[in-house]
């Protein structure tokens, strides 16, 4: 893995980029400028940009939310959320038709068509896990006693990711319930990067892509299991595992990733 200075220094190799949104573009708070620079500079070459984010909302509150942070509407062409992916397969009853829904009550635009059919977790067919309840935000043993007695109901989880940084703040994601019921015993579908289904709605196999992304686990391994070229960019949600460029390289080992660059933060 080597350092890139410059984006431009090899944008040309490529026809299709597909981004990370929080963590690279904006840190869930505001944008960030030199992110924003770079994908102004991709568009204006005729390049494909593709934002794919592990956002448990489907697309549209997405760009809602990147529009409310004043990001220019022309970038937002091709916006993928593990969210979307997931409406749809809740909406044809893929996991059977009742469920229960773990995650904040901002998370139920995931299924509006199909709200009726939410009930308690005991009556329920599975589980739809979008991220932890506002008043359990950070206690990963509450899930454990909730969750132990329902290892036999399958747990959709919408967002694979462990944790996020909402400014500098960390925060748990719904990959952390997910793997906490995994440690149960039970069985979790995940939508969302690493899985390679979510990046077959993104590009075809015939282009050439590079994949930018700060998150080693999602980002990065979904690269490599798409055998795809990737930018990590280590100011992102590992900014906290080490202390200089030098050890990037024990960090990817760490996470058994490989990259083909880095960048503190994406570019131009």
């Amino acid at each position: 893995m080597k350092e890139l200075n410059h984006l431009a220094d090899i944008y040309d190799e490529y026809d299709t980029f597909v981004i990370d949104l929080w963590g690279v573009v904006h840190n869930g708070v505001m944008l960030n400028p030199k992110a924003i620079d770079a994908i102004d500079h991709l568009i204006n070459n005729s390049k494909k940009v593709v934002f794919l984010s592990n956002a448990p909302r489907p697309s549209s509150n997405v760009i809602n939310f990147l529009l409310k942070m004043k990001m220019n509407k022309k970038y937002l062409l091709n916006v993928m959320t593990s969210g979307e992916a997931a409406m749809h397969a809740i909406n044809k009853n893929e996991f059977g038709k009742t469920f229960f829904h773990l995650g904040p009550l901002r998370d139920i635009s995931i299924f509006e068509k199909v709200k009726n059919n939410k009930v308690d977790i005991k009556s329920c067919d599975f589980i739809i896990c979008t991220g932890l309840f506002d008043e359990h935000e950070d206690n990963l043993e509450y899930y454990k006693k909730l969750l132990q007695k329902y290892v036999s109901k399958k747990l959709v989880c919408t967002n694979p990711d462990l944790t996020v940084h909402r400014g500098n703040v960390e925060e748990l994601c719904a990959g952390s319930v997910a793997k906490v019921f995994e440690e149960l015993g039970g069985k979790v579908i995940y939508f969302g990067k690493p899985h390679k289904e979510i990046y077959k709605l993104c590009f075809s196999e015939s282009d050439k892509v590079l994949a930018i992304g700060d998150n080693l686990r999602t980002d990065i391994k979904g690269a490599n299991n798409l055998k795809i070229d990737c930018i990590f960019i280590s100011n992102g949600v590992h900014r906290d595992e080490y202390d200089n460029t030098s050890e990037l390289n024990l960090l990817l080992k760490k996470y058994n990733v490989e990259a083909n660059f880095f960048q503190t933060e994406l570019k131009w």
